[in-house]
Formats: structure tokens, C-alpha cells, sequence
């Protein structure tokens, strides 16, 4: 089946979130946008004459009948200096739902085709507009949950990676052109590439490619935020935790055990750091078949976070639900929070064994709000591991990239053995020849149908 992202049709689309809003906007993008935009506007000046490239007109968006279906702002932006590279229009209407969908039906009646998910940028991609990498950010833009994720998004779609990559593969693109001098006159007296040479150029690449690798897992926390999970035994006061972070009444809490039975998920802003808070069911012993796979899904969620808050109630000493819990959890990604300090029975002691266990501990009062702030800096501190926010010029690859400079550099290792090895040099630029093609699929000068679509099919439809 034909991809419709290939074809050469002008494609409409809304290009802002659905629901209701003071202002929403209808992108037209093709050859046909200008002849579209003309036949549905009519300008409020007596004196507009036609639609003038990058200025916003004001006036009406007709339909069929003549009838005015909005004011609206209408801009021209014309190929190949707009977005997608092609024709543009935009037109600025209010956000109403019934006004957005009113003025999109009037564009494809006169021609456009709703366009595809990612169709927008997939189009600036293939006429040169973005490289691979650039169109990727755009949908991290888009999804980023902190200013400091926007910002690493930023960097890549400025084009700071596509150009980094391109750097790296000229100087794997020279090496192959001494190589193939080498295999094409090998008798002649022409210097040529010595192996020592070869490793050297080929290291100080793969070097810089594992640098960028480190960035993957050091930015990871800014970039999609950080999963921080309540765990501890029934009553141990990990609802009201949930609401002292949150600020508000969120979780149900009583003194009744067992309130929590399934888990719930909130989000909080530490300092520009995004944090996805899961409260757990309360660990002990039951029969209850919805706890227990509450408590089986409280288990999964520990294995996958960040970071775990093990409550434990010391107004008493630790139960051993507590201390078998404690046993289950690495002390690097575990905090213990000395729970209910407010309380006459309270006696940090009992926390000792989770102390001589190497847990980090932190006293609070959940219900009182005490060291509620401290607990906040150090669950930020333990997920960012000292490091502060990126530096400015940060080139942070998502999980795909990573993916593909780790190939890169599993395979320029591979060249340096075979040289230490003596293995000829035909052989080796068919190394060097997969390191190229596997950089190139970064930024997409070759990259196949299925990468593309993975891509462009997480977009939202409108851009």
C-alpha cells in the first residue's frame, strides 16, 4: 500500500490539541494552499488584493453558501521557505472545537487531504527542511515535560547533532578513501593509511561517540522525568506522604488498613525535575484477590523506579513485612523515611537496621509536614546523582539514536581488532563502510520505510 505521506497532495490538518480553547489553527500545507486559502477568506480591508507572504490578514473564513464561519488571522508562507518546504497557510480562528473542525471540512471540500500523523514534518524532512534528527526533536519538543527537556530538544533540532554526526562520518568517509587508495595501487609507491593510523582516527571517533552515549544516561531523568514509588507496610503512612508531596488530599487516608488496594500515579515538579509519583498498596499478608494483585503490581513498579521511598512506621520497631521489603530493595536506589516524628512513641532507632542494611535514612512526619522540603531536595539529589542541570550545549540522543550510535561503535571496536589482527584492507573499509551507513540512519540519508514510520507515526496529526 502506498504510503499517503509520499504523494504529492496538499494536506490539511488542525494544528492545535483537541478540546476548546481561545485560539486553534488549521494548516494547509501543498500546491494547492494558496487557491484553497483565496477561496475560503475574504479579507475585512476594502483594499486587500490577495494573501502576501508572511503577514497575517484579518477577516473571514467563508463556507459554501457564503456564510461566515469565524474571524480569523490568515498567513501565507511560500516554498520553500516555510516549514514543510512547500506552499503554507495557516489560519488563526478561535479554538471552539465545532469552529475548527467547521473550517477544516471547508479545505478538504476544496481539494486538501486530511493529512497523516508527523505528514507536516515528514514533508519538511524530504524536502531538506530538517534532517532525521531534527524531525525527532520536534516531537520531544513537543512532549517535553520540564524547561530543561525543552532545552536538550532545542539543541537537536538546531541541528547541533545532525552536524555532529556528519562530522564523525567525514572523518570515517576519509579513512575509506585511504583505504581504497591503498587496495586500488598497492604497488605503487603512493603513502597511504598506516594501520596505526587507522586505529588512532578510528578510536578518537568511537571515543566520541561513546561521549554521546553518556549523555543518553545522564540526561535520561530531564528528558522523560524520574519514577519515584511509596512502598512500605500497611498503615506505615504512605497515602499521606502522596498528599504532603502533592499538596493536596489525593490519597484516601484513614486508619484503617488496606485503604490503598490498587496504586495511584501523580506528577510533581522538583525544581524543573519531573517526577511521577506511585503510590503503592500497603505490603501484609491477604487473601483478597484485588490486593494482592495490587500488591504484585506495587512489586513490579519497585523493580522499575528511579527511586523507592520505604516508609516505615517508627513509633514501634520495624515489622518484618517492612524488613523483608527492605530486603528485596537496592540500597543505591532506595531512600528509608522515618515516618511519624510528630509522635510521642516516635524513636529514630528503630530505623537502625535499615541504617546498618546501608540505606540512606530521613526522618519526617508525613501527617504534620515535617522535613517534608528536605525529603524533596534529596529524592532530586539521589535521581540526579550529583549531576546539576545539562549544560547548555548538551547533545542528549533519544532511545533510537543510542541505539544506532551504539551499533556504530560496536563496529568501529570490531575495526580496530581486525587491523591488530592483519586482516586486509578490502575487508576492513566493508567496516568502515557499515560504521558510515549505520550513522547515516541519525539523520536519515538512509534510513528504511519502517524506521521512518516508527517516527512520524508518533507525531500528532497537525504537525
Amino acid at each position: 500500500m502506498l504510503d499517503p505521506r509520499l504523494s504529492q497532495d496538499t494536506i490539511a490538518a488542525i494544528a492545535t490539541p483537541p478540546g476548546d480553547g481561545g485560539v486553534g489553527i488549521i494548516r494547509i500545507s501543498g500546491t494547492s494552499s494558496l487557491s484553497i486559502a483565496a477561496a475560503l477568506f475574504r479579507a475585512a480591508s476594502s483594499t486587500f488584493t490577495a494573501l502576501q507572504p508572511y503577514h497575517l490578514h484579518y477577516g473571514h473564513i467563508l463556507d459554501s453558501t457564503g456564510n461566515e464561519l469565524d474571524d480569523v488571522l490568515c498567513a501565507y508562507m511560500p516554498g520553500p521557505n516555510s516549514y514543510t518546504g512547500e506552499d503554507v497557510v495557516e489560519i488563526n480562528c478561535h479554538g471552539g472545537r465545532a469552529v475548527l473542525t467547521a473550517i477544516l471540512q471547508e479545505a478538504l471540500s476544496h481539494g486538501a487531504r486530511l493529512a497523516e500523523r508527523g505528514e507536516f514534518t515528514y514533508r519538511a524532512f524530504m524536502n531538506g527542511r530538517l534532517d532525521l534528527s531534527q524531525a525527532e526533536a520536534v516531537v520531544e519538543m513537543i512532549h517535553a515535560p520540564t524547561k530543561a527537556a525543552m532545552h536538550l530538544a532545542q539543541v537537536k533540532l538546531s541541528g547541533l547533532l545532525g552536524n555532529k554526526i556528519s562530522e564523525l562520518r567525514a572523518q570515517l568517509e576519509y579513512l575509506r578513501a585511504q583505504l581504497a587508495v591503498a587496495v586500488d595501487f598497492p604497488d605503487d609507491e603512493i603513502e597511504c593509511l598506516s594501520p596505526e593510523a587507522l586505529v588512532s582516527t578510528s578510536a578518537q571517533v568511537r571515543k566520541e561517540i561513546e561521549e554521546l552515549l553518556s549523555a543518553v544516561d545522564r540526561t535520561r531523568a530531564w528528558r522523560e522525568g524520574a519514577l519515584v514509588v511509596l512502598a512500605g507496610r500497611v498503615n506505615a503512612g504512605k497515602s499521606s506522604l502522596m498528599n504532603a508531596l502533592l499538596g493536596r488530599n489525593r490519597a484516601i487516608v484513614t486508619d484503617q488498613p488496606g485503604t490503598t488496594r490498587d496504586y495511584l500515579e501523580e506528577s510533581i515538579n522538583l525544581d524543573g525535575l519531573n517526577i511521577r509519583l506511585a503510590d503503592t498498596a500497603g505490603i501484609r499478608e491477604t487473601d483478597d484477590a484485588i490486593e494482592a494483585a495490587g500488591l504484585e503490581k506495587g512489586r513490579e513498579l519497585m523493580d522499575q523506579a528511579d527511586l523507592v521511598l520505604l516508609l516505615a512506621d517508627c513509633t514501634s520497631p520495624l515489622t518484618e513485612d517492612t524488613l523483608n521489603t527492605a530486603g528485596i530493595l537496592a540500597a543505591d536506589k532506595t531512600l528509608a523515611v522515618l515516618n511519624k516524628s510528630d509522635l510521642d512513641g516516635f524513636d529514630a532507632t528503630h530505623g537502625a537496621p535499615l541504617t546498618d542494611s546501608g540505606f540512606e535514612t530521613i526522618e519526617i512526619s508525613a501527617k504534620a509536614g515535617t522535613a517534608i522540603d528536605l525529603l524533596c531536595s534529596r529524592i532530586r539529589e539521589r535521581i540526579l546523582g550529583g549531576e546539576g542541570q545539562p549544560d547548555p550545549d548538551e547533545l542528549a540522543p533519544n532511545a533510537r539514536q543510542a541505539t544506532v550510535l551504539a551499533e556504530a561503535a560496536s563496529e568501529l571496536l570490531a575495526l580496530e581488532q581486525d587491523t591488530a589482527k592483519s586482516i586486509p584492507y578490502d575487508l576492513l573499509s566493508v567496516r568502515l563502510e557499515t560504521a558510515c551507513t549505520i550513522l547515516s540512519g541519525i539523520t536519515g540519508e538512509i534510513a528504511s520505510n519502517d524506521v521512518l514510520n516508527a517516527i512520524f507515526d508518533s507525531f500528532c496529526i497537525g504537525k
